[in-house]
C-alpha cells in the first residue's frame, strides 16, 4: 500500500458506479435501494488481511458513493452492506459477508468455497431464514481498481455486412489449450487468439467473426468441484464487467485488447456470448457473494407474496430484475463497457427471452430490447439472441425485435433430419434454405436474422452428429439423464469411432452436404470451432463440466490430409458465399420477382427439372429437390445458382430447369475437392447423400 488510509471517505459522487481512478484517487459508487449503511472494505496487496473498513458517507438516490484520495490502480476492495435480515420479505443483507462490487473491472484471487460465504447457518434445520455472523472476506475474491486506458491506434471494427457474415464459435480455454505450437503459459488465454497461426486458420476458412463462450468472471459450482468436475462453458457469471481471470495470461486487462486489435487488423471481428438472465449465487439456499448481499430484492425477480423465493426462468435458480431501472443501466453499462473499453463488435444474449420479460411475459417492445435498440453505440453492433428460456411461453424464435438475429434451432434440427433421411422432410427443409423466412419474414426484418447452425457448444459436434445415434453423458456424473435425449442423429452403421471405411466415407459425404445446404441457405452460417477437421466429444452432449480433453480442441486432427481438405472445402464454399449476391443473406425471396424473364427470384424444382405441385410438395418419401436463386449482379447482368440436393441412398439424375443457361459446376459434396468447370450436358448426376452447387457464371478467382 503506497497511500496512507485516512479514517474516512469524502463524499465522492454517485456517477459512474464502480471503481474509477481519476488520476488523483478513486471514486466508489454502488446503488442499493434497501440498504442502512455500506462500507468499502480495503485489503493488502495479496487480498488476505482487511487493513479499513470506511462507510462510504453518501447516498444519491440511491447510490451510495464515496472518494479514496490518492488511491490508484492495483487496490483490492470489497463492500460490506447493513440493512435487514427478512428473508420473507426478499431481504438478505449480512454485514459479515465480503461483497463484490457489481462494477469491479477485474477480479484478484479465486473463490475458496467454504460455508462462511452463505448468509444463513449452513447446517441449520431453519435453512436459509437462519443468520449466520461468520466473516467471508478470507474466501472471497476482490475487486481491483484498474487504469483502463489503452492506445488503440488505428484500429477500427471491421463493420463486416450481416449477408457477408460467417460466425465461428469458439472457447476461449478450449480453442488453445491443445495447441503445442503456442506457449505454455499462453494456452488457454486471450494471448493464444492473437496468435498468427490461428488468425490464419479462420481466414484460411473464411470466417469472418468469433463468437467467443462467456468471458465474464465466473463460478466454479461446489457441487461440481465436488464430483471432481469444473465449470468449463461459463455460463454462471461472477462479474458483469470483470473478465475471468483464467483467460488473461498475464493479469493484464491489456491481453484481451491486444488481441482484439490482432483479430480486426485481420478483419475479423469479435462477439461475446453474454450471461445477463441470471447471477451465479443460485437460489435462496446459495451463497451470498455480491447481489444477494446488496440488495436481493431489487436485483431479482422474487415470486409476489412469497419473497423467500426467486422466480426461475433460467433453470439456475434466480432470473436477473431486468425490468429494474437500475439493473437494466447495469447491464446496460457493461454492455456499453465492453463495446467501447474493448471493442468488442456484438454479443450473443443467452436465454434472451428471460432478458425481455415483462410482468405479462415475453415482450419484444420491453425495456431491455429498446433500451439497446435506442443506444448510438449498442443498436450498430451485431446483436443475437437465444430466443427460448425455461418459463411460461418461453419458445419465442423469430418474435424478437427488428435489430436481432436469433439462434434459429429449427434449421439445426431441421437439416439434420433431412439429411438423416426422415420422411416428410422436404417442405420443411426448403423454409430453412431459404432463410426460415416462415419464422423470420415480418417487421421488414432480414434473412440475416436466422442464425443457422448444424452443431454449436451445446449439444453433439458435428462428427458426433454423424457417429452416434444416442447421448453418451456419462463422464457428467448424473447416469446419463442430463443433455438431450433426441439429437435427430445417427451413426450411419456404428455407435461412435470405427475403422470401417465404408462408413466413415459414407459419413464424410453426408457431412460435406450438411456443410453445403449450411453455406449456401440464406440467412448467417455459424460453424462450431473444430468441427472443420471432425471435432468429437465421444458423444457427450452436454460437456459443460468437462474442462479437459473430451471438450478441448484437439489440433492434432487439423493436421490429416482429410482434415486439410475438410477445411479446403469450407474455406472454397464461404469464397463463393462472397462471390455470387445469391448466396448472400439480402432478401427474402418468395418467387413473386422476376430477375429477367422466366426466371424468378426463387424457384423449386425437382430431378426432373420441373417445377414443384402442391402434391409433390407433401409426398413423404421425397428426398430429392432443386432450388434456382437469382439476383442481379454488379454488372447489371442476371446472376443465378441453382442447388441439387438428394438425401436417399441412391445417385439421381437431375435435368436442368428452364431457361436453359450455361451451368458452371461449383462444389459436388459427393466429391472432396470440385474441379470447377462448364457443364455441357442438360442433366447431373447427384449421388446419394450428396449436394451439388452450379452458378450460371464462371466464379473466376477466389479470394
Amino acid at each position: 500500500m503506497l497511500f496512507e488510509i485516512p479514517d474516512r471517505l469524502l463524499p465522492g459522487n454517485p456517477h459512474p458506479l464502480g471503481a474509477s481512478y481519476d488520476g488523483l484517487g478513486v471514486n466508489f459508487a454502488v446503488f442499493s435501494a434497501n440498504a442502512h449503511k455500506i462500507e468499502l472494505c480495503i485489503f493488502d496487496e495479496a487480498g488476505r488481511k482487511e487493513l479499513a473498513r470506511l462507510p462510504l458517507p453518501e447516498c444519491t438516490n440511491e447510490v451510495w458513493h464515496g472518494y479514496l484520495p490518492e488511491a490508484g490502480p492495483g487496490l483490492l476492495y470489497g463492500y460490506r452492506a447493513h440493512g435487514p435480515f427478512e428473508p420473507l420479505r426478499g431481504h438478505r443483507f449480512n454485514p459479515n459477508k465480503l461483497l463484490l462490487d457489481p462494477y469491479a473491472h477485474q477480479l484478484s484471487g479465486p473463490l475458496r468455497w467454504a460455508d462462511a460465504l452463505f448468509g444463513y447457518r449452513f447446517n441449520s434445520s431453519r435453512l436459509d431464514l437462519s443468520f449466520d455472523r461468520r466473516d467471508s472476506a478470507a474466501a472471497m475474491p476482490k475487486g481491483v481498481v484498474v487504469d483502463d486506458t489503452f492506445n488503440w491506434g488505428n484500429d477500427a471494427r471491421p463493420m463486416v455486412p450481416w449477408s457477408k457474415t460467417v460466425i465461428y464459435e469458439a472457447h476461449v480455454r478450449g480453442i488453445s489449450m491443445l495447441r503445442e505450437d503456442i506457449p505454455a503459459y499462453q494456452r488457454g488465454t486471450f494471448a493464444a487468439l492473437a496468435n498468427p497461426r490461428f488468425i490464419d486458420h479462420l481466414l484460411k476458412l473464411g470466417v469472418t467473426t468469433i463468437e467467443l463462450m462467456p468471458v465474464h468472471a465466473f463460478l466454479q459450482d461446489r457441487f461440481l468441484l465436488e464430483k471432481g468436475l469444473r465449470n468449463y462453458w461459463g455460463y454462471s457469471t461472477l462479474s458483469f464487467f470483470a473478465p475471468e481471470p483464467a483467460y488473461l495470461s498475464k493479469s493484464e486487462l491489456n491481453e484481451i485488447r491486444r488481441t482484439i486489435r490482432r483479430l480486426h487488423g485481420a478483419g475479423i471481428e469479435v462477439i461475446l456470448d453474454v450471461v445477463y438472465n441470471h447471477t451465479a449465487s443460485g437460489n435462496e439456499m446459495g451463497p451470498t457473494l455480491c447481489y444477494r448481499g446488496l440488495d436481493n430484492a431489487s436485483y431479482f425477480r422474487l415470486i409476489p407474496g412469497n419473497e423467500r423465493y426467486y422466480i426461475n426462468e433460467t433453470g439456475c435458480g434466480n432470473t436477473l430484475n431486468i425490468s429494474h431501472p437500475r439493473v437494466l443501466q447495469m447491464v446496460m453499462d457493461s454492455l456499453r463497457y465492453w463495446a467501447e473499453s474493448f471493442h468488442i463488435d456484438g454479443f450473443r444474449f443467452d436465454l434472451g427471452v428471460a432478458l425481455g420479460r415483462e410482468g405479462s411475459g415475453f415482450d419484444p417492445g420491453s425495456g431491455f430490447f429498446d433500451a439497446i435498440l435506442q443506444d448510438p453505440v449498442l443498436s450498430r453492433l451485431k446483436l443475437i439472441s437465444e430466443p427460448w428460456d425455461i418459463g411460461p411461453g418461453g419458445y419465442q424464435l423469430g418474435n424478437h425485435p427488428p435489430g436481432f438475429a436469433e439462434w434459429n434451432d429449427k434449421y439445426r434440427d431441421g437439416v439434420r433430419r433431412f439429411w438423416r433421411g426422415d420422411a416428410g422432410q422436404r417442405p420443411d427443409f426448403a423454409a430453412r434454405l431459404s432463410g426460415s423466412a416462415d419464422v423470420f419474414d415480418r417487421r421488414w426484418r432480414k434473412p440475416w436474422a436466422s442464425v443457422n447452425y448444424i452443431a454449436s457448444h451445446d449439444g453433439f459436434t458435428l462428427e458426433d452428429v454423424l457417429s452416434y445415434t444416442h447421448k453418451h453423458n456419462e463422464a457428467n456424473g448424473e447416469n446419463n439423464n442430463d443433455g438431450h435425449s433426441e439429437n435427430y442423429s445417427a451413426n450411419w452403421g456404428i455407435e461412435g469411432a470405427t475403422d470401417d471405411q465404408r462408413i466413415v466415407k459414407l459419413r464424410d459425404r453426408v457431412r460435406r452436404a450438411m456443410l453445403t445446404t449450411l453455406l449456401a441457405a440464406q440467412g448467417t452460417p455459424m460453424i462450431l470451432a473444430g468441427d472443420e477437421f471432425r471435432r468429437t466429444q465421444h458423444g457427450n452432449n452436454n460437456a459443460y463440466c468437462q474442462d479437459n480433453e473430451l471438450s478441448w480442441v484437439n489440433w492434432t486432427l487439423a493436421e490429416t490430409p482429410e482434415a486439410q481438405a475438410l477445411i479446403a472445402f469450407i474455406g472454397c464454399l464461404n469464397a463463393l458465399r462472397r462471390r455470387f449476391a445469391a448466396l448472400q443473406a439480402g432478401h427474402f425471396l418468395h418467387g413473386a420477382h422476376e430477375v429477367s424473364p422466366g426466371i424468378p427470384d426463387i424457384a423449386w424444382f425437382d430431378e426432373r427439372g420441373e417445377y414443384l405441385s402442391s402434391e409433390a410438395w407433401q409426398n413423404p418419401e421425397a428426398r430429392a429437390l432443386a432450388v434456382r436463386r437469382a439476383s442481379i449482379a454488379p454488372d447489371d447482368q442476371p446472376e443465378a445458382v441453382l442447388l441439387f440436393v438428394n438425401a436417399g441412398h441412391e445417385a439421381i439424375e437431375f435435368r436442368f430447369p428452364k431457361p436453359d443457361m450455361a451451368w458452371h459446376l461449383l462444389v459436388d459434396s459427393a466429391e472432396e475437392q470440385t474441379a470447377m468447370r462448364l457443364i455441357e450436358k442438360t442433366s447431373f448426376t447427384v449421388q446419394g447423400h450428396s449436394a451439388v452447387l452450379f452458378a450460371n457464371h464462371d466464379p473466376g478467382v477466389l479470394i
